[in-house]
């Protein structure tokens, strides 16, 4: 890929004659940057720092940052892909000026409460969004690599924004010719294919997506485990479950839409292009919860006031079970469990209502950029 044209070159005038900090509180740092909210002197418009050292742990990572310049100049027509406005020189610091994404990550709406949190219909706006994003990505023979909630930032928090996908730290890109094998990627979203160092592809961000997918829409990391070792596991065991309470609320179309990305084989996960088809992100408008909930409550409603349960449910039931054990017995010989999703023995003894939240571990390159945290 090309180094970025003179615009992303550095200015001849230094940074801080053209910019200023509204708040000192805003910076946030990852292991090699820095990210600080800034406002354009002339313009009052704001905007996003991120200060990126060029050396660490004594190497000389320069290049490293011009590769991600120069995926960010590559997207800079795309509206899901964070815009690039210049970048600045130092001695010691590249900077990167970015769009300022003022919602911040979606991380937050994952991790709040069930009320707060994202909604069915949420989740599939913006998801059509990063899909958007990533198959344009792809047919630029980009590869994210590290696609999580920490890195979609949305352009409000309310009402509900876009989203923006940034942190190209790790992204590659990927040629036919060529085969990429590298243990990368933060834990809990790394692909099996990672994991047993087989060849990456972009398949292996579709990983990603729909873990990311899970996450957004039940507020549950689907592998965590106690430690990286277990979470490990359960990704290359297949260990993840559907029968959550928060699953059974969710429409029939989002089961199978995540159902057709966490496959074990690259080849047969769905591909971007393929997922912007698939009937939940093309309905209209969201279907409804699954006929097993909606029959339950008929069910419900029936005895409370004393009426018998039509004949037809007993019948459904029937099918219905049938059906599950059928595809139970599908999943466990593709190697896949459907058990309770891992917790810590401390966690099944506290009140069920208290949902899993899940922890993020540090990336499993040393050698990578800072998160891009607001």
């Amino acid at each position: 890929m090309a180094v970025p044209e003179a615009r992303t070159l550095s200015s001849p005038q230094p940074f801080g004659s053209l910019w200023r900090f509204e708040w000192r509180f805003n910076e946030r740092r990852g292991k090699f940057a820095v990210v600080r909210k800034c406002i354009k002197k002339d313009s009052g418009i704001e905007f996003a720092a991120k200060f990126m050292r060029k050396r660490r742990k004594g190497q000389d990572c320069r290049m490293e940052i011009i590769h991600e310049i120069a995926v960010l100049e590559l997207a800079q027509d795309n509206p899901w892909v964070i815009n690039l406005h210049e970048v600045y020189e130092t001695a010691s610091e590249m900077i990167l000026v970015l769009e300022y994404a003022a919602g911040g990550e979606i991380f937050d709406q994952c991790v709040a409460d069930r009320e707060e949190a994202f909604k069915e219909k949420d989740v599939q706006r913006l998801m059509r969004q990063i899909l958007e994003g990533v198959h344009f990505l792809h047919t630029h023979d980009v590869v994210h690599l590290d696609l999580k909630p920490q890195n979609i930032l949305l352009t409000s928090e309310s009402p509900l924004g876009d989203i923006k996908i940034v942190d190209f730290g790790l992204s590659r890109i990927l040629k036919n010719s060529e085969e990429l094998r590298e243990i990368m990627g933060t834990p809990e979203y790394v692909a099996p294919e990672i994991l047993s160092y087989d060849p990456i592809s972009m398949a292996t961000d579709m990983w990603s997506i729909g873990v990311l997918t899970y996450v957004m829409l039940t507020g549950i990391s689907p592998f965590l485990g106690n430690d990286k070792q277990e979470t490990f596991l359960n990704i290359s065991q297949m260990n993840l479950s559907y029968s959550e309470e928060e699953f059974d609320v969710l429409s029939e179309s989002a089961h199978d839409f995540i159902r057709t990305l966490l496959v074990k084989k690259p080849e047969d996960r769905a591909t971007a292009e393929e997922c912007l088809k698939h009937p939940w992100l093309t309905q209209s408008s969201i279907q409804e919860p699954s006929f097993r909930m909606e029959k339950a409550l008929e069910e419900a409603n029936a005895l409370q006031e004393g009426h018998s349960v039509p004949e037809i449910n007993s019948d459904t039931d029937k099918s219905e079970t049938e059906e599950s054990i059928v595809t139970e017995e599908l999943i466990v010989v593709t190697s896949y469990t459907l058990g309770q999703c891992r917790q810590s023995e401390k966690e099944k003894m506290e009140q069920k209502a208290i949902s899993k939240r899940f922890k993020f571990e540090e990336p499993l390159l040393q050698e990578i950029p800072g998160e891009f945290i607001y």
